[in-house]
Formats: C-alpha cells, sequence, structure tokens
C-alpha cells in the first residue's frame, strides 16, 4: 500500500506576508502537501483569542508561488487553525506548524504568544503541531539557520509515533548555523516580564499609556530554555494545554473534604 502524502497545516501570528512564514513553507516543501491558512495583518501578542464579534473572511493568499494553496484570514491565529480544519481542508492535517515568528517564545512568553497559541490549538484539536520561533525581531532576520533545524524536527516529528496532543515548542538563537551548539529538549524557565505603562499625551493633550517593560529570567537552572538558548542551542519544550496543578491537585483533595 501507498503510504499517504502528509499535509502540513501552516500558520503564523505575523501576518501571511512576513519573511519567517515564508521560510517556514520553504523548510516544509517536499515533505507534503502545504497548505498556509494565516492571518492577514500582524497579530503578535493575541494569546488564544477567537473573534465573535465581527465576521471572519478566507481570502486566496497568492504570495508562496506554485504548489502551496494558501489563504489569508481576518482573524487570529487560533481563527485561522479552526478556519483551516473546519473549511478549508475540512478535516485534520498531518501535522500543524506556526511560525517562524519573528521574536523569542521561551518561558512565560507561551502564555501571550499569537504563535504558540495557534499550535496549541491544533494539539487540542488532536493534530501535532509545533510552534518555531527566531530570536530576532527584524524583518531582515537570516532564517537560514532557522530553517535548516526546521526541516530536520517537521522530518523527526513526521516520522515518529506520537501522542496526537504532542505540542512543541521550539526556539532558535539568532547565531549562524555554525555557531549553533545543538538541540536540548528543556523545560519552560520560570521567568516573567517586568512592565510598566508609559504615561503619554496625544496632540489633544488627552492621556494614553503604552506598554513597556523587560523580560526578567528568575531561573538559572541548565535544563531551562532560556539557559538553551543563552548557550547557542535550539531550544525544544513540549507544551501542553491542560493547566492543572496536580501536586496542588493533591493536596487539596486531601484538605478540602467537608
Amino acid at each position: 500500500m501507498t503510504k499517504k502524502e502528509p499535509v502540513i497545516l501552516i500558520t503564523n501570528d505575523d501576518s501571511v506576508v512576513a519573511p519567517g512564514i515564508h521560510a517556514l513553507v520553504e523548510a516544509a516543501k517536499g515533505l507534503g502537501r502545504i497548505v498556509v491558512v494565516a492571518p492577514d495583518k500582524p497579530q503578535s501578542g493575541m494569546g488564544h483569542a477567537i473573534t465573535i464579534n465581527h465576521p471572519l473572511r478566507l481570502t486566496p493568499a497568492p504570495y508562496f508561488g506554485e504548489g502551496v494553496e494558501a489563504w489569508q484570514v481576518n482573524g487570529t491565529p487560533v481563527d485561522c487553525v479552526k478556519l483551516a480544519v473546519d473549511k478549508v481542508l475540512n478535516g485534520q492535517p498531518t501535522i500543524c506548524l506556526s511560525g517562524i515568528n519573528h521574536g523569542a517564545n521561551y518561558s512565560i512568553s507561551v502564555i501571550y504568544s499569537g504563535t504558540m497559541s495557534a499550535a496549541l490549538e491544533a494539539c487540542i484539536e488532536g493534530i501535532p503541531s509545533i510552534g518555531f520561533s527566531l530570536l530576532d525581531h527584524s524583518l531582515e532576520a537570516d532564517f537560514s539557520a532557522a530553517k535548516s533545524y526546521a526541516t530536520k524536527i517537521i522530518k523527526k516529528m513526521l516520522s515518529m509515533e506520537l501522542d496526537k496532543h504532542t505540542c512543541l515548542n521550539v526556539n532558535i538563537p539568532a547565531v549562524p548555523e555554525s555557531l549553533i551548539q545543538g538541540v536540548k529538549v528543556c523545560r519552560q524557565a520560570y521567568g516573567k516580564y517586568e512592565e510598566d505603562f508609559e504615561e503619554r499625551k496625544d496632540p489633544s493633550g488627552k492621556k494614553y499609556y503604552w506598554l513597556t517593560g523587560e523580560f526578567v529570567n528568575n531561573d538559572k537552572q541548565k535544563d531551562s530554555d532560556v539557559w538553551a538558548l543563552e548557550n547557542n542551542y535550539i531550544s525544544i519544550v513540549p507544551v501542553t494545554f491542560d493547566m492543572t496543578n496536580y501536586v496542588l491537585k493533591e493536596k487539596l483533595a486531601k484538605s478540602f473534604k467537608f
């Protein structure tokens, strides 16, 4: 029996025209049938938001050349995955790839990331998924190393017998491929954003606020994604949508007896 060709759904949060998603399409070429369903404009920081207050539209996205079916959506990354499964593919793809994001999605960033929320939505649907991020926000970022390792990771995922709810968060340091030390399977570092709302005034003199701040790493252990990236390793963190605190669950089960 001839093995069925994998169907590879690709999305992101930087929009359908971002260089990162084009690099990911290139990385996946030759590994299966590629279908792109991505936002028509940047959706960074949208997390797991869905659109419920205006109509969603699917429009052809003629940006990827021959052999790639591509659509753009006036919605969030999670909307894109939902529409892809329900309307574009009329079923589940073999795998969902999200990215390559312009900028890091390590540690607590996974909570806010549209890139990772798209991957987690696929995971919820029972579709193995990977979110890819490069630690470079620039539109002129060099994706050559990210593309090379993405191909290897996608091939490995497609060849493995994995739970259908598998989701990997992959971050790639912004260094030449020759400087990458390898790949480390890590845990999510404990860190947070120390935020501030900068007060400004618009031309009419009315106050408004602009979110600023920086990431603070409170985790110095060598098994974390932040440590791996600081030492030029590619970090791979298996993530899940189950947010249950199992240790506390057992403790509370013993205490909450009335």
